[in-house]
C-alpha cells in the first residue's frame, strides 16, 4: 500500500511479487474492484531481502517496506553527504559537483602497505581566467582531498545509487520519490532541506525504537545549514598538533597558508579569510589549553618545565579573553602574546608555551619535529608525566612482540619517556611555588 498520497495498491510491487506485467495488474484490479478491498484492508509490502541491520542487538526492522524505500534511499544519501562534507571539509558546490569514480582505491606499495585514499574533482572559489573572470565551471583541484575510511565508504554508497561517470549527487538519480528528470546536481538548498527532513526521520525511528536519548536535540542556532559542517571539521583538526598545516592542505590554502608564513611572520595583522579563520580556532585552541592548565594546577597538579612559570602567567590571563575570541581581530591580539600562547601537545606529553627566540621546532630551518625532550619552551603538568610512563609501558609491550632490532629502539625510546617523567617528579612545584 503507498504511503506517499494515501492508501491504495502498488501495482509495482504485486508486479514483482506476481511476475505479471504492470498493464496486467491495472487490468485485473480495475476488473474486480481491488482498490476499494485494499482501502478497506490497507497492509505493508514486505520485500523478499534480509534485514541485516540491527539496534540494541535486534533486527531494526521486521521486513523491508517496498514502498518505504524511496524514502530510505533519500536519508541514506542526505547521510553519506553529510559523512562527506563533515570529514573532508569540502564547500557544498565542490561536494555536488563529486562524480562516481573520483575516490579509486589506490594500489599497495613495493613493500605492502597501502596509501590514503585520495578524492579528485574540481574548487570553484577564486578560479578565474586569464582576463580576471569567474569560470563557473571551477577547475581541477591541484591537490586532492585525503579520505579516511567512513567517507570512502559514503561515496562506495552513492556510486551504488548512480551510473558509472555520473555526478554522486545526480538530481534524476536522486529524486527517487518523484522520478523527475532533473539535470545537474541536486541544489543546496534541496540537501538543506533533506538534513532537516533527515533529522526528523531519525527523531520519529528513535521514539519508535525506545530509544529517546538517541533524538537529535534542538539546535539553538537554527537548521543544520551544510556551510557549519565545514566550519565544525575546522574546529576539531586546528586542536590536533600540526593541525594547522593538516587543515591548509584539507582546504586547499596550503599555498597562501606558506605565503603568509613567510611573506608576513607571526605577528602579522593582515590575515584575511581563511588566515582569520585559522586565526581564530587557533586561539580558541590556546585558550581551552590555558583554561585546563589553569584548573589542573588549582586541583593540586604540579608543574615542571624551564616555561612554568610563563605558562602560569598565560594561563591565568585567560580569563580578559574569554567570550572574546570568535573575531580574527581578537584572535590576532590573543597569539601576538609571545611567550604566553600555550599549545597542547598530548603526542609529546607536553604543552608548548610558544616563545619564538627560545623554540627549538621553528627557527632551525632544519627541524623536522618539535625537540619533547629538551625544548625551553615546554611545560608538563602530573597528567603529562602519568601519561608518559603509560606511554612508555606500551612500547614495552610492542617491543616484546616485535624483532629485536625494532624491539630496542621502543625500549630507548620508552626508557626516554620513563626518565623525562622522572625529571619531572623531581622538579615539579605547585604554581605558588612556580610564580614566587
Amino acid at each position: 500500500m503507498s504511503r506517499l498520497h494515501g492508501v491504495t495498491l502498488s501495482h509495482h510491487y504485486v508486479a514483482a511479487v506476481t511476475g505479471c506485467s504492470r498493464t496486467q495488474v491495472q487490468t485485473i484490479v480495475a476488473r474486480h474492484g481491488l482498490y476499494g478491498l485494499a482501502a478497506q484492508r490497507p497492509g505493508p509490502s514486505p520485500m523478499q531481502v534480509p534485514v541485516t541491520g540491527r539496534i540494541e542487538g535486534r533486527p531494526w526492522r521486521e521486513f523491508m517496506d517496498y514502498e518505504e524505500t524511496p524514502i530510505l534511499v533519500r536519508h541514506l544519501a542526505t547521510a553519506a553527504a553529510i559523512v562527506i562534507l563533515y570529514s573532508t571539509g569540502m564547500r557544498s558546490q565542490e561536494a555536488r559537483s563529486l562524480r562516481s569514480g573520483c575516490c579509486p582505491d589506490p594500489q599497495p606499495n613495493p613493500d605492502g602497505s597501502k596509501l590514503r585514499h585520495l578524492i579528485r574533482s574540481h574548487h570553484y572559489k577564486n578560479v578565474r581566467d586569464s582576463d580576471g573572470h569567474h569560470v563557473s565551471a571551477g577547475e581541477k583541484r591541484a591537490v586532492p582531498w585525503v579520505a579516511i575510511t567512513p567517507v570512502v565508504n559514503a561515496i562506495r554508497v552513492l556510486e551504488r545509487i548512480v551510473p558509472k561517470g555520473e555526478l554522486l549527487f545526480s538530481s534524476t538519480h536522486h529524486d527517487i520519490v518523484s522520478q523527475r528528470r532533473h539535470h545537474g546536481a541536486l541544489k543546496r538548498a534541496t540537501l538543506d532541506r533533506r538534513v532537516e527532513n533527515l533529522v526528523s526521520w531519525i527523531n520519529q525511528e528513535a521514539t519508535a525504537q525506545g530509544l529517546p536519548g538517541q533524538r537529535v536535540p534542538e539546535d539553538p542556532h537554527g537548521n543544520l545549514g551544510l556551510s557549519r559542517l565545514r566550519r565544525t571539521l575546522a574546529w576539531h583538526i586546528a586542536r590536533q598538533p600540526g593541525g594547522l598545516v593538516a587543515l591548509a592542505i584539507q582546504y586547499g590554502h596550503m599555498r597562501t597558508a606558506l605565503d603568509a608564513r613567510t611573506s608576513s611572520g607571526y605577528g602579522s595583522r593582515e590575515r584575511r579569510g581563511f588566515h582569520g579563520e585559522l586565526d581564530v580556532e587557533t586561539a580558541l585552541a590556546a585558550a581551552t589549553t590555558a583554561a585546563r592548565l589553569r584548573d589542573a594546577t588549582a586541583a593540586g597538579e604540579k608543574i615542571s618545565g624551564p616555561a612554568a612559570r610563563r605558562a602560569i602567567v598565560g594561563a591565568a590571563s585567560i580569563s580578559s579573553f574569554e567570550g572574546d575570541l570568535t573575531t580574527p581581530k581578537a584572535a590576532a591580539k590573543f597569539l601576538a602574546r609571545d611567550g604566553l600562547v600555550l599549545f597542547d601537545n598530548p603526542d609529546s606529553f607536553l604543552i608548548c608555551a610558544f616563545k619564538r627566540d627560545t623554540a627549538l621546532c621553528d627557527p632551525d630551518p632544519g627541524a623536522t619535529a618539535p625537540n619533547q625532550f629538551a625544548c625551553g619552551n615546554a611545560v608538563r603538568t602530573d597528567s603529562h608525566a602519568q601519561a608518559a610512563r603509560e606511554h612508555a609501558d606500551r612500547l614495552d609491550a610492542k617491543a616484546a612482540l616485535v624483532p629485536q632490532p625494532l624491539g630496542d629502539r621502543f625500549r630507548r625510546t620508552a626508557g626516554r619517556f620513563r626518565a623525562l617523567a622522572d625529571a619531572h617528579d623531581s622538579a615539579a612545584q605547585s604554581a605558588e611555588e612556580a610564580i614566587a
